[in-house]
């Protein structure tokens, strides 16, 4: 039995796009799962590698999760785990994908790391669209 994921959009204005990912781990985890693909139309026009990420709400409980763009060789963005937190990046213009990274789509992956039997995250990612 995989493990218990759920995705929910938020918000999806022509500026913002808010989404909440939660998941409940059997043990199976999961390894470089696409969770925003930038290409999707429900988010036309696509952002593409013009999305930013303006903060993150996170509560991830029984080991860590990494978030990557998604590119030739997937880069990790953030590293979330070990309490809850919530982290502003607005103030400074957002996190953009990195300058140069070959084959980069702006698009999000999860892996998760040490997840056993109920392990969780709640994730909340608020992007802004760069087009």
């Amino acid at each position: 039995m995989p493990d218990t994921v759920t995705t929910a959009v938020v918000v999806n204005d022509a500026r913002n796009i808010v989404i909440k990912w939660t998941n409940l781990s059997d043990a199976t985890g999961e390894v470089a799962v696409k969770k925003f693909d930038t290409t999707n139309p429900i988010f036309a026009p696509s952002p593409g590698t013009h999305l930013k990420i303006w903060s993150i709400a996170y509560d991830v409980k029984n080991g860590n999760l990494r978030v990557l763009w998604e590119a030739t060789a997937n880069q990790d963005c953030f590293v979330l785990g070990g309490f809850a937190n919530v982290v502003d990046y607005g103030h400074f213009g957002g996190i953009i994908v990195p300058p140069g990274l070959a084959g980069a789509t702006g698009s999000i992956l999860f892996t998760t790391v040490g997840f056993a039997l109920n392990s969780s995250y709640t994730v909340t990612i608020h992007f802004k669209k760069g087009v």
